[in-house]
């Protein structure tokens, strides 16, 4: 399911009439307004992007571009995490992975140097490409830099919003991505990856987490890591 946000057009705006003066109208309205305006546009500008993904999942219904199948759901985890999330961890959230695709594992040494090389060159490139895009909606420099910094999960256990976009991750990778992933790897990478993945999650998340409708293997491979 893909969360809608709210366009401009679809807010009821206040009544107005022969009694009212427009100075009886709260001016938090036209910012709203405008508030909302920007962020759907620069949601869909990030989803025009994720739609170049030339990696396809499919769906239920259809062949979806990857990344912005995982943009739809992480931006789903947030809204049930945090519904009143600002606008900076939302687009953070939706454009985690602005890009990606351009950096490939494959051409980057195969070793522990090499990982962490492509990691850094990935945070550098997601957070270069939302800020250009949020840049162009007219988000100001502190908006911006403060999106750039989730995308790059600083100081994760010290800001809140950074670690919900972690919570969020880390929920769509056990919902989602898990039993492909255990499907390609021996049982104790599987395991390898629940043990680094789980202390990443808030608390609350991890209770979460366990209450997930998984499927039984998906279910044992959490319960074996945790064990």
């Amino acid at each position: 399911m893909q969360v809608q946000f709210p366009r401009a057009e679809d807010v009821s705006p206040p009544v107005l009439n022969a009694a009212t003066s427009i100075g009886t109208v709260p001016f938090n309205f036209f910012i709203d307004i405008m508030s909302n305006s920007r962020l759907q546009k620069a949601l869909e500008k990030i989803d025009d992007v994720h739609r170049q993904d030339p990696r396809c999942e499919l769906t239920a219904h259809d062949d979806i571009p990857a990344e912005l199948l995982y943009a739809q759901r992480m931006t789903e985890w947030l809204m049930k995490l945090e519904p009143a999330a600002s606008e900076a961890l939302q687009l953070a959230v939706r454009g985690q992975h602005l890009r990606r695709w351009q950096l490939a594992r494959v051409s980057y040494p195969m070793d522990r140097v090499g990982y962490l090389r492509w990691r850094t060159d990935l945070k550098n490139l997601h957070a270069k490409e939302l800020g250009q895009l949020m840049a162009d909606e007219g988000y100001d420099e502190e908006t911006i830099a403060s999106a750039q910094a989730l995308v790059k999960k600083d100081r994760l256990k010290q800001n809140p919003e950074a670690q919900l976009l972690e919570d969020a991750a880390c929920l769509v990778f056990l919902e989602h991505e898990l039993p492909d992933f255990a499907a390609k790897h021996p049982t104790d990478k599987v395991l390898d990856i629940l043990r680094k993945t789980w202390p990443k999650m808030s608390p609350r998340a991890q209770t979460i987490a366990l209450e997930l409708p998984l499927a039984p293997k998906a279910k044992e491979y959490i319960a074996a890591a945790l064990g």
